[in-house]
Parts: C-alpha cells; sequence; structure tokens
C-alpha cells in the first residue's frame, strides 16, 4: 500500500505528519512526505528515516517576516501553494493508494483536487478544531477579512467565512481545476474539509463538541516517539541544579514579544528560578554569562519538559500537548492563530495559567509564574498528564490502512 502525507506550515504541522509516516511504514505502507524545503524539516524526516519530497518555498522566511494579520502577499503565497499541489503532488501521488493532507486551505482543498483527479482516498486533517466549523465557537478571523465583530450567531458567522473562503480562493481553485478537467466547485471550504475530518488533538486537552454538521473523527494528538537523547551540556546543566523554567516559542509563525527573553529571564530570577531558553525561530537568547540560565536549539522537547519546573510557551497544539503529556505547569503567551484557545485549555484543565495578552512585562509574566510553579498545579498537571492518550499516530495509521484496505468511496465525503 502506497501513501502520500501532504503538509505545509511550521514545525507544529510537520511534525506530527513524520509521526503518522513512521507508524504507517512500520504496519507495512510505503510512505512519502510532501513538506515544505526547510533544511530542518528534511533533517528532521530524515532523522525518521521518512522519504520527504520538497514541496512549495520555505516557510521560516515567510513566517517571520509576514506581519500578523496581514493579507499583503496573501494571493501570491496561496497560488504557490496549491500550484504545488497540483504538480508536485499531483506527480507524488500518482499510483498511490491514499493522500492525507494538513494545512492552509490552498494546500487542502489543492490535495483533495488531486486525489479526486486520480481516483485515490483522500482525508483532511486538522491539528487544532479551531479552523473546523461548530456552532459552539466563532470562526477566526482571515487575513484581511475581519469577521463582523457585532454578529452573535455562530453559525452566520461559519455562512460568511465560507463565502470569504470562495471569493479569496474560489476563482484560483477552480482555474487549477480546469486545467486537469475537473469541474469547478462552488464551496471551496467545505470541499477541503469533507464531511468527515480528522481532527488529530487529544480528547482530554481539545474535545470535540456534538452536535454539529461534521463527523469528525477525532484520533489522539499525533506524536511521535522521541528517543533522541538531551545533549551532554544541558543534561549537565539540568543535573546541577534545581528543575528549571523554560522558555520557548518554536517555529510560531507570529512575531515573540518584543525582549522576550529578558522580560521572561528577569520574571524566572525573580522567583529563584534557573531557565532554559529556546532560540527557536525567534532567535532568542540569554541576556548574560549568569550560571543560572542556558540555551538551547534543536533538542528533545519530551524528555526536557518532563524535568522542567514549567513551560513557557506560545500555546501551539504541539507544545501544549507535549507539555501536558510531560506533567510540566505552563504558562501560554499566545500570540494568536489558534494559540488562544489552547491557552483557554489551559486554564480550563488547571495545569497552568494563560498570560493576559500577548506581550508580557517581568511583573505580569512573575504573576503569571507565580500560579504555575504552586504544588496544587503541578499536582493538577500530574494527573492530567496520566490521561494523555499516546496513541493518536497508530489510531490514525490503522483507520487509514483499514479504510483503504476496504475499498469505498475514494475521498471522505
Amino acid at each position: 500500500m502506497r501513501v502520500v502525507l501532504s503538509t505545509y506550515g511550521s514545525r507544529g504541522s510537520v511534525e506530527p505528519i513524520a509521526g503518522l509516516a513512521v507508524r504507517l511504514r512500520e504496519l507495512g505502507a510505503q510512505v512519502r512526505v510532501c513538506a515544505p524545503p526547510d533544511e530542518e524539516f528534511a533533517k528532521r524526516l530524515a532523522e525518521v528515516c521518512v522519504e520527504m519530497v520538497p514541496t512549495g518555498g520555505p516557510v521560516r522566511p515567510l513566517v517571520t517576516s509576514v506581519t500578523p494579520g496581514s493579507a499583503v502577499g496573501l494571493a501570491q503565497r496561496a497560488a504557490m501553494l496549491m500550484a504545488a499541489q497540483f504538480e508536485t503532488v499531483a506527480a507524488v501521488a500518482e499510483g498511490c493508494d491514499a493522500l492525507v493532507a494538513t494545512g492552509p486551505l490552498p494546500v487542502t482543498a489543492g490535495a483533495r483536487s488531486v486525489a479526486e483527479k486520480l481516483g485515490i482516498r483522500y482525508v483532511h486533517v486538522s491539528h487544532q478544531p479551531v479552523s473546523l466549523p461548530s456552532p459552539y465557537r466563532r470562526p477566526p478571523a482571515r487575513r484581511g477579512r475581519p469577521l463582523p465583530p457585532d454578529e452573535t450567531d455562530n453559525r452566520a458567522l461559519w455562512d460568511l467565512d465560507a463565502q470569504l473562503a470562495n471569493t479569496m480562493f474560489g476563482e484560483m481553485l477552480n482555474t487549477q481545476r480546469a486545467s486537469v478537467g475537473l469541474p469547478p466547485v462552488d464551496n471551496v471550504r467545505d470541499y477541503a474539509f469533507t464531511d468527515q475530518p480528522w481532527l488529530a488533538t487529544d480528547p482530554v486537552l481539545s474535545p470535540w463538541q456534538q452536535p454539529s454538521d461534521l463527523d469528525v473523527v477525532q484520533t489522539g494528538a499525533w506524536i511521535p516517539a522521541d528517543e533522541r537523547p538531551l545533549p551532554a551540556k544541558l543534561v549537565e546543566f539540568l543535573d546541577t541544579g534545581t528543575p528549571p523554567v523554560y522558555v520557548g516559542f518554536g517555529s510560531t509563525p507570529m512575531s515573540a514579544p518584543k525582549d522576550v527573553a529578558r522580560v521572561a529571564i528577569e520574571a524566572i530570577r525573580a522567583h529563584g528560578r534557573r531557565a532554559v531558553v529556546s532560540r527557536g525561530w525567534a532567535e532568542l537568547d540569554l541576556i548574560d554569562d549568569q550560571d543560572d540560565c542556558f540555551v538551547v536549539g534543536e533538542v528533545n522537547h519530551q524528555a526536557l519538559f518532563r524535568r522542567a519546573a514549567a513551560v513557557v510557551h506560545h500555546g501551539s497544539a504541539g507544545t501544549t500537548t507535549t507539555a501536558a503529556r510531560a506533567g510540566a505547569p505552563q504558562v501560554a503567551l499566545p500570540q494568536g492563530g489558534d494559540q488562544p484557545y489552547w491557552a483557554d485549555r489551559v486554564a480550563d484543565l488547571g495545569i497552568g495559567t494563560p498570560h493576559d495578552g500577548p506581550a508580557p512585562t517581568v511583573e505580569s509574566l512573575s504573576a503569571a509564574l507565580r500560579t504555575a510553579l504552586t504544588p496544587e498545579t503541578r499536582a493538577r498537571a500530574t494527573a492530567v498528564a496520566g490521561t494523555i492518550r499516546t496513541d493518536g499516530v497508530t489510531v490514525a495509521a490503522t483507520m487509514l490502512l483499514d479504510a483503504v484496505s476496504r475499498g469505498g468511496p475514494p475521498a471522505s465525503a
């Protein structure tokens, strides 16, 4: 059986796909991953022996240069991503049995069109529930297309969101479809999502609320096992003092708050704690040469978070889930996108606290840490850690292979 996995985005989009690819291969499938050509993604996929086909342009230059919320250059970027599905991904998927896609709408709408053209099974996957239509929440605003603030009917807002998606991407998609002999679609968003999208999140951290118009299949989060040892110097730092507070903004597509490294380190020191600072795409660094702080690059977060007193982060799905599995109390500083949702879930579960606003001060972050570092928060984080599922990739891989083996409609529609 041959499967193609298509994704486009930052680390939070690529890492789960890597986990699924590994499990599919272990179950006997041949797997190729179409992903952005960033060097770190290629290296990570090579580490787990997954074949990667570069697709689209590098992500890092885009997400570190685009102004949050701005629509400048969006049409050009969307056209590039969609064209890559019809060209590169279509060529890779030729002769395959299934195509699984995640990422922004131009990617998934293009991927489903490729699957339709080839007559193979298609699955849409989301690693957060925020973008899936639900009567229980407002849709996220699309770049340059704000939603009316006075509208309170969520269903009406999701209908408007579908119209906005058609305006932004409809002509682009249908032009590509016409070029390969496919008929036009009149609802880009719902076409891409299908009636039965997969939600790759943990049901405790991120429960999908029913009833809804979608038959959502929740598999659990796709977190690949990470057996990489921590760097020797980091282990030495961890072994020679009390558990540190981790600070990192990962490969978040939003800009990290200005001067956040200094603010975080000073707030951590105010509690008599040591710090581990992750450089990430925000290029964070130490503020002095004192021996109570350590800076890291790419490391095994699963191992590191188990040794952290708390984790201060941007509120991405991956970091939130990894910290929750490790039983580490969290302080979430959401910058945008789905990050406020995850910050709210941290608060709702009592496993940490969200920071009020995206730009902390020493005083505000110190106050948030005061909550996260209490024995009560640690106890709650430990309790929740025991409920987090660890079989998400196995559930998803087994479901996919079973569905292909049974046959039936080529797309989950």
